[in-house]
């Protein structure tokens, strides 16, 4: 049986010297360790846990992703399961949801979490399907006709980026969009007459690839950024994918990829998610928003 946890929670701040902790809980809760994304969330979010008293690691874990006052994404809510149904998942999101200070929030749940979330003043306002396996490459320029021209990121190409991820996403992430570089495996953009219409990042999550960010002006020039992800890597892919997107999740069942979760998009305190969903296939993250 586990050590009772005292009322308050004694939570705290996790930081980088924590990210091992953090793998061996989502472990724990049979999800993959991605040291690699926890490193991302950890220095670009305010991570929160609690201290097994027994000494076995984490209690619990979660992030807050801030997008300023608009708005604040939290992710990778976890608890292990040896404390499991016994009320600290509630008593922790409570306190992340104090923490953000009457903050617009928003997460994507699992069909475990989303009543805990409803219970909590959350309503679901859209659902993403999560795909996962081989990419096969379509035949030569079925998917990227002339028009849709694809290529690697540069340096210089940074402040676009920005500012076409801040039009679509609707809020301003240039913190996170500057760690891509170095985060991702591939970063690519789409452009026409010099002007950038999309950009997609790979980055890597144990023996795959998640794609994500993935913004694009249309369908068509989602699918050219992923068959170009595709042409420069051998590893499955795995996508988190608008299901308004019926168009591209058909297509990418075509070239490969399943079924493998579906998850539910929530907001607190905000009717909608900001931005412009039609050039919003997926985020860089879950965790992110």
């Amino acid at each position: 049986m586990p050590t009772s946890l005292p009322d308050p929670l004694p939570i705290r701040r996790l930081t980088r010297d924590d990210l091992v902790l953090c793998a061996d809980l989502s472990e724990d809760r049979g999800w993959p360790r991605d040291e690699h994304r926890w490193g991302l969330l950890l220095t670009a979010g305010t991570a929160y846990g609690v201290d097994d008293p027994s000494g076995k690691g984490l209690v619990c874990s979660g992030v807050v992703m801030s997008y300023g006052r608009d708005l604040a994404a939290i992710g990778v809510m976890l608890v292990a399961e040896r404390y499991a149904r016994q009320g600290v998942g509630r008593r922790f999101m409570q306190y992340m949801i104090k923490e953000t200070s009457g903050t617009p929030l928003t997460l994507h749940a699992t069909s475990q979490g989303e009543p805990l979330y409803e219970q909590l003043g959350f309503r679901a306002v859209g659902r993403v399907e999560m795909l996962r396996g081989p990419f096969r490459l379509p035949a030569e320029g079925a998917a990227t006709p002339a028009t849709t021209i694809t290529r690697p990121a540069t340096a210089e190409d940074l402040s676009a980026i920005v500012r076409l991820d801040g039009e679509v996403f609707g809020l301003d992430r240039t913190h996170m969009i500057a760690r891509l570089p170095a985060f991702a495996d591939q970063l690519r953009v789409a452009e026409e007459n010099g002007v950038l219409t999309g950009y997609a990042a790979a980055w890597p999550s144990m023996n795959t690839h998640v794609i994500g960010p993935l913004i694009a002006r249309d369908t068509q020039t989602a699918q050219a950024l992923i068959t170009s992800l595709a042409s420069a890597t051998d590893r499955p892919f795995r996508a988190d994918i608008d299901m308004r997107h019926k168009e591209l999740l058909t297509w990418l069942k075509e070239h490969g990829l399943e079924t493998a979760s579906f998850n539910t998009v929530m907001t607190q305190g905000i009717d909608a998610l900001p931005g412009d969903w039609t050039r919003r296939f997926a985020p860089l993250s879950v965790a992110t928003g």
